[in-house]
Parts: C-alpha cells; structure tokens; sequence
C-alpha cells in the first residue's frame, strides 16, 4: 500500500494510507438506504475467501494525491430505487466522512453501479414450495 503525506507539522509528518481512506469510504457508502452492498473485484473476493477476512474497502479505489482523494465506488443498488437520488447521498456522505476524519479534500466520488438487486418475497418463495 502506498501511503500519502497529509500534514506535515512542527512534531513531524502524518501520513494516511490508500486502504483507510477506502474503508472510510466504503463504510460511509454502506450507511445508505437504497445501497444493497458493494461489488467486489475478483482478487478481492478471492482474497476474502482465502483469508476469511472482511474486506470493508471492497468495491472502493482511491488515488490520494497530496491533499486531495479521488474515490471511485462499485456499488449493488436495491430495485426500486431512484439510482441519481441514492448516488448523490453516497456522495455527500462519503465526502463528508472523508474531509471530516482525514482532513483530505475529495475532488471526485465516482460511483458505478455494478448490479441491482431484486429483494426476494415469500410470495415466490411459497410458489416454488407448491410447485414441487
């Protein structure tokens, strides 16, 4: 992981990883009604199968330059929703976690919407019962 310079102050420099600000991103994305989860890459899905672990920066990629953040996230949207309406809340939301918990600038919050998800019923579930 390649770590940026945020400040650099009279007791020394801090730095912030690519990583945290993606799990900052990803877990304000994930607060979102309408968001049904975030689309994995193959090598991290992978990865999360192999090590078990939970990756909370999936379907998130940062560029952090020196003080600014470029965000691009891969969403799974729930049907039904308004998709501009729900994409402009994970935007707000993100930028806000970010500047407030990083004191980064977002210069950009891409979001690519990756699949829609159809909630199942129990009507359909009950219907397939009774055809079998």
């Amino acid at each position: 992981m390649e770590e940026n310079t945020n400040n650099e102050i009279d007791m020394g420099i801090v730095k912030i990883s690519d990583e945290v600000v993606g799990v900052i991103a990803g877990l304000a994305t994930t607060e979102i009604k309408g968001i049904v989860g975030m689309s994995a890459s193959l090598v991290g899905g992978i990865t999360q199968i192999l090590t078990g672990k939970k990756n909370l920066s999936k379907g998130v990629k940062v560029s952090v330059g020196e003080n600014s953040a470029a965000i691009d996230l891969y969403v799974v949207v729930e049907y039904g929703v308004r998709i501009p309406d729900v994409a402009l809340k994970v935007q707000e939301n993100v930028k806000r976690a970010v500047q407030s918990m990083t004191g980064l600038d977002v210069s950009a919050i891409n979001i690519h919407v990756q699949n829609v998800m159809i909630p199942k019923t129990e009507e359909s579930n009950d219907n397939i019962e009774e055809e079998q």
